[in-house]
């Protein structure tokens, strides 16, 4: 006589065969009430057999997210901005920070991930935590800093949702040295993909870079601002993926980039420097990316025209379809930058940094 199978063993093996399926097929399956399904998951999760939202199994590798988590305050002009006096204004908060969005962009498309930031022991710090694990990014390897205020971002858009000026707090990252990541190493040591951004210490970036050369394993690296190029090291063996926008790529170059073949050749010289491949995100102007068959070396996607709600958040979202599809597609980085583009359109589109439209289906109808 062959061996009962309990129910919650019957769910596991129907989650594993099939990670995303939603409770109420498992419900529908089994013969059990949403509650029940529900039950049983909680109890694969105490177990550690399950780790959480989208169902990710324990034998299935990480994306590492590295960098800035953070508090941002958005302040949109109720209409058009009269420089020297004061501009009527909405005000909005929401959890920001650049590794922090894209960690949550990959989340919620399905990825296991995570994220290495640091925070203050205030209320933010521990609402950033809180809030990340809440949406499915294990978070429990971060830094929070005894006496520190968490870090901050305030934009100030224009009444068209385009941004004006930003001011970043960031000092906690200054706290992720190198000692800190050796210390996060079995945390880190079986990511499939690791993503750093420029609010790292420069030494911290250049460990990063140098344990991906040896160990052959990919790394994107995220530009921040233009002032944090600084910290980008001279030596880039084993950086996969740059991503940067032109001002920044400027600054790196140490010139203006008029030109495309300005910018082929700005691109040709991270190239040299040890990068594998550059992407320059361009606003409303699409991307460029180094690609050998398209002119001077790097080929152009225009960003699909639509309205703007609220820029924040785009570009990280942009890096996350990139991230995301380098994953899935190591070799093909045009179909990276569209799928970048796909994610940063529906962005701009919602008034949140991360859209909450976003799911791991958003990718099933190639455009």
């Amino acid at each position: 006589m062959s061996p009962v199978i309990s129910k919650k063993e019957q769910l596991y093996q129907l989650i594993a065969a099939h990670p995303f399926i939603s409770q109420q097929d498992l419900a529908d399956q089994l013969g059990l009430s949403r509650s029940a399904v529900a039950g049983h998951v909680a109890a694969l999760i105490r177990e550690k057999r399950l780790l959480g939202r989208a169902y990710v199994l324990p034998d299935q590798h990480a994306v590492v997210c590295i960098g800035g988590a953070n508090i941002d305050r958005k302040m949109r002009t109720l209409g058009p901005m009269q420089m020297g006096t004061s501009n009527p204004v909405s005000q909005h908060e929401a959890f920001g920070g650049v590794a922090r969005n894209i960690a949550e962009n990959l989340a919620r498309l399905g990825l296991p991930v995570n994220l290495l930031c640091a925070v203050g022991d205030d209320a933010a710090g521990q609402s950033i935590l809180t809030q990340a694990q809440s949406v499915g990014i294990d978070a429990r390897a971060s830094l929070q800093i005894a006496g520190t205020l968490s870090g901050s971002y305030t934009a100030l858009l224009n009444d068209e949702g385009d941004m004006v000026l930003a001011l970043a707090h960031m000092e906690c990252c200054e706290a992720m040295t190198p000692e800190y990541l050796r210390s996060r190493a079995p945390q880190r040591s079986a990511a499939a993909f690791t993503i750093a951004d420029l609010n790292l210490p420069a030494d911290s970036i250049a460990l990063l870079l140098e344990e991906a050369h040896l160990q052959a394993s990919p790394l994107l690296l995220v530009a921040v601002s233009q002032p944090k190029m600084a910290r980008l090291p001279e030596q880039l063996q084993g950086l996969r993926c740059l991503v940067l926008n032109r001002g920044e790529l400027e600054t790196v170059a140490g010139r203006s980039l008029p030109q495309l073949e300005d910018v082929a050749i700005a691109c040709h010289q991270l190239q040299q420097r040890g990068a594998r491949d550059v992407i320059i995100t361009l606003g409303s102007d699409g991307v460029l990316y180094t690609d050998v068959a398209g002119k001077h070396g790097i080929s152009h996607l225009a960003a699909p025209k639509v309205r703007v709600k609220d820029a924040t958040g785009a570009g990280d979202a942009f890096s996350a379809g990139v991230a995301w599809s380098l994953y899935h597609s190591a070799d093909d980085l045009g179909l990276a930058c569209r799928r970048g583009l796909k994610l940063a359109v529906l962005t701009i589109q919602s008034e949140a940094t991360v859209a909450p439209a976003l799911n791991h289906h958003i990718f099933n109808e190639e455009t």
